[in-house]
């Protein structure tokens, strides 16, 4: 998990799924630098070539995420639905994907109605709403998904367009429905800062997360002592054999 340390005072879309979640180290992390001028009044998500606030944020390559003492972060790949990004807080979290956009024309409005009819083939059903990131789709999908006889819990999309870039959060918990929790994380999401870069990238395609060098080494000197530990008690079966007879001994009377 990424989260910054208390001073001394101080999905289916949706599915729950985290089929190989890597986790770094609690890191601390500087400010990072910035483009100057004065960050819109609207707020962001922010674009890296744009002038946004200065906080610590963990880079995990196409996403810069705020880091603080309340909310964990959780970088998650999936072979199935790609990379994505959750920030967790309390009971409640969200699941955070930037995709690559053409200059011209806007995904979330394509992106909303076909999350729509996803959830209406999944037994579920959804309606738009206005929000803090403008027209949100409030769903009730299934429990699990594929199933509706699990019942249906709440959940609820939010997308943003930027330059040449789309972010999609889903939020669940009781954050779903608002309150505390949910503005927590809307701070959290419309902090990020979204690294979209000059090589080609079809549209719709997500753009690419990684984690940063520190948790990178430490998962790489983790797995070598693993596997060095692996290799130690192989080399221990291999000297110790229990089906070997051993020395025999013949009595003569």
């Amino acid at each position: 998990m990424f989260r910054r340390r208390r001073s001394a005072g101080a999905g289916q879309a949706w599915s729950e799924e985290s089929d190989q979640g890597l986790s770094g180290r609690e890191l601390d992390y500087d400010e990072p630098e910035q483009p100057a001028g004065i960050p819109r009044a609207e707020g962001g998500p922010w674009d890296a070539e744009e002038a946004f606030p200065a906080h610590e944020r963990v880079d995990l390559g196409s996403l810069q995420v705020p880091v603080g003492p309340e909310h964990e972060i959780q970088l998650v790949m999936a072979e199935q639905h790609g990379a994505w990004v959750t920030v967790r807080y309390r009971e409640s979290e969200v699941q955070i994907q930037a995709f690559a956009a053409s200059r011209r024309g806007a995904l979330w409005d394509d992106v909303r109605a076909e999350i729509a009819a996803e959830v209406q083939t999944a037994g579920g059903q959804s309606q738009e709403s206005e929000g803090s990131f403008g027209t949100e789709l409030i769903a009730q999908v299934p429990a699990e998904p594929g199933q509706p006889a699990s019942g249906l819990r709440l959940v609820r999309f939010v997308g943003v367009d930027g330059p040449r870039w789309f972010v999609r959060g889903l939020f669940t918990g009781p954050a779903a429905e608002g309150g505390e929790q949910a503005e927590l994380l809307e701070e959290v999401l419309r902090d990020i800062v979204v690294v979209r870069g000059e090589h080609p990238v079809p549209p719709r395609e997500i753009l690419e997360l990684r984690l940063p060098p520190e948790a990178r080494q430490a998962l790489e000197e983790q797995a070598a002592a693993e596997e060095e530990e692996e290799e130690e008690e192989n080399r221990f079966r291999g000297d110790v054999n229990p089906f070997e007879r051993g020395p025999e001994f013949t009595e003569t009377r």
